[in-house]
């Protein structure tokens, strides 16, 4: 069963996730976008793997090619995030374009393994070498990878000869460390969630025991990882609350972590991670669901510590954020960890592609100048700025993740079928005692209109449990026509508990103002600004509509009303935010006083794009958050 997490013999989780093969996306939203990362994105990245070495390391370890290993840090990572996504866009689509690439690639990787079970081709051909930089040699970085590729074949396509490969990568790993082995653990966290996948599809608890193994081994004393706040290394696992050093491994961790508790019901760690999270979203999250402030270290800053222009916020970290919020969601049952996911995805996760599938972004500031002047973007138009990294790991891993969107949109428990996210959609789900067809039909996140019919195969009782957004507060609920007796209340889900018949249909309206979001008065960036969104959907200015004006010039009134209209041919169809605004004058020099800083502003009508698709246009300024005064 093609499930990305499967928490559904996990005796600590309170959700199961509904397979990807049980799910069909058709909706306006996400349909096109799975169609572009099949047809666009998936066959060039693989053209990019075979252009810079990284498959042909695979040839080179296998001893089928003469040469050098390539020189780039985790190249194995990024075939294996590709495979992901292909083996999840194969679940979906038989005729993929790239189910021979996929084959083949596999053929490789089982050829170029040791014979002892180690497999890393930055290393293969120097066994000296071998696990003696555990900070940064990223070895369990890029096997995780490899096991999380291998379980994704094994339930996408029924393919195991990749998870036969990993099972021996796994014990030769488990041969050399653990109890009685040498200490350490990886200074890129993945291979935790990883190993607990491997536990959930093959029933081997040592994969379990290996994973608590690299958990524990944060924060002893003497240091594995020379105590390093960077690589969660200061503290032991469960005193460590507060997200710090670099982003991605922070929130991989978390996520593992976050496994580890739905095997072993260990609450001190889900005490731990409820902790963390809060600290996360309250002080350390972008409103576009990013993380990581800093370019150095591509890490977390201070509390509150936010700043726009050079927001590192990168698209391995939306990713891992959207990934953890998942694990704790299954875990919990807790709206609002779906509603952190939504954010993340609607948001950052988006806006690190192009429209096109072709141009990526690795980091997402709130704010650019429409220049390259920011060391590590991409430049602010993507159909000609540069699309492969050398440390390419963004590319494929939002590959991965828009190939499995359609395994985020359901839950269920043996009661209840449960509404994560709003998408044109149609699935099987087995509740109540019953299989159960459900069907979504909604224009979201454009509208906030979404109907639910639900169809046991036989009447049951059972609960549709309806996320109810955080930013919805007029939310009303209709079943069969009837308005629902529960009041939907704002981040949680409505409970709907009734016998269910075929063709019960539920409408469920959430009215989508445009709001001014401000920011804690310590977010010293945001001082004096705003920041528009609509429904789950964050908003910025662009140079691409303002002509001439300077954008950073451009204000939005305290009382101006803006107002939401859809345009089909803008951006793929977007709903764009419009207001009528003023543009100040420039100050004379670079400081001024204020009273001589003269001129009269102008009024001016500011248009307003969704952010995840700013820079598919032609190049120019953006931001997120806009002056008031």
């Amino acid at each position: 069963m093609s499930r990305i997490v499967d928490t559904s013999s996990s005796p600590h989780a309170k959700l199961d996730s509904v397979p990807l093969s049980d799910v069909t996306v058709d909706d306006g939203f996400w349909a096109p976008k799975v169609k572009v990362n099949r047809r666009r994105s998936l066959p060039h990245q693989w053209s990019e793997c075979v252009r810079t070495g990284r498959i042909d390391n695979f040839r080179v370890a296998a001893g089928r090619k003469a040469g050098e290993i390539t020189k780039h840090l985790a190249p194995d990572s990024d075939v294996a995030k590709w495979i992901e996504a292909a083996a999840y866009d194969l679940n979906a689509e038989p005729e993929s374009p790239v189910a021979a690439e996929l084959d083949e690639v596999i053929g490789l990787i089982a050829a170029a393994q040791d014979r002892c079970g180690y497999l890393d081709t930055s290393f293969q051909l120097q066994p000296e070498r071998w696990w003696t930089n555990l900070d940064h040699g990223h070895e369990l970085y890029c096997g995780g990878h490899l096991i999380q590729a291998a379980v994704a074949c094994r339930r996408a396509t029924g393919d195991d000869r990749l998870l036969g490969v990993v099972r021996r990568w796994a014990d030769y790993v488990g041969g050399i460390f653990g109890p009685g082995g040498r200490p350490g653990t990886g200074g890129h966290p993945e291979v935790e969630m990883a190993l607990v996948e491997l536990y959930r599809e093959t029933g081997d608890r040592s994969y379990l025991e290996l994973c608590s193994f690299f958990v524990e081994e944060r924060g002893n004393t003497p240091p594995v990882l020379n105590g390093s706040p960077y690589l969660q290394d200061h503290l032991p696992i469960r005193e460590q609350i507060t997200p710090t050093g670099h982003a991605v491994r922070q929130l991989y961790l978390c996520s593992g972590v976050t496994d580890l508790y739905a095997e072993t019901g260990d609450t001190s760690l889900l005490a731990a991670m409820e902790k963390m999270w809060e600290s996360f979203t309250t002080r350390r999250m972008y409103v576009t669901g990013g993380a990581g402030a800093r370019y150095e270290g591509e890490a977390f800053g201070v509390d509150y510590e936010l700043p726009n222009r050079t927001a590192y916020s990168e698209s391995c970290a939306a990713i891992a954020s959207a990934q953890w919020n998942w694990r704790m969601l299954l875990v919990t049952g807790d709206a609002r960890y779906a509603d952190a996911m939504e954010r993340a995805l609607y948001n950052t996760v988006l806006a690190s592609v192009s429209l096109d599938g072709r141009t990526y972004f690795y980091t997402n500031p709130l704010e650019h100048d429409g220049g390259d002047a920011l060391a590590g973007n991409r430049g602010s138009n993507r159909r000609t700025s540069k699309h492969w990294d050398h440390v390419p790991c963004c590319p494929p891993n939002v590959a991965r993740t828009i190939a499995s969107v359609g395994g985020l949109v359901y839950g269920r428990t043996d009661s209840a079928l449960y509404v994560h996210l709003y998408v044109g959609s149609s699935a099987r789900v087995e509740t109540g005692g019953t299989a159960v067809e459900v069907t979504q039909k909604t224009d979201y996140p454009w509208d906030g209109r979404v109907e639910v019919t639900v169809s046991p195969e036989k009447k049951a009782r059972f609960a549709l449990m309806l996320r109810i957004p955080g930013w919805a507060r007029s939310a009303r609920v209709k079943v069969n026509g009837r308005k629902a007796g529960a009041r939907p209340v704002p981040g949680s889900y409505l409970k709907i508990a009734r016998t269910w018949a075929p063709g019960d249909r539920v409408v469920l309206d959430m009215p989508m103002p445009v709001e001014r979001l401000v920011s804690h008065p310590r977010v010293s960036s945001n001082a004096g600004c705003a920041a528009l969104q609509r429904g789950p959907i964050v908003y910025c200015i662009e140079s691409a509509d303002h002509g001439r004006a300077d954008l950073f010039g451009l204000a939005l009134p305290e009382k101006a009303d803006p107002e939401a209209e859809f345009r089909p041919r803008l951006l793929g169809g977007v709903v764009v935010v419009t207001a009528g605004g003023f543009s100040r004058p420039a100050v004379p020099g670079l400081f001024a006083v204020r009273k001589k800083a003269g001129g009269r502003s102008k009024k001016v009508k500011l248009t307003a794009v969704p952010y995840f698709a700013w820079a598919n246009r032609r190049p120019g300024a953006m931001r997120v958050w806009v002056p008031t005064a």
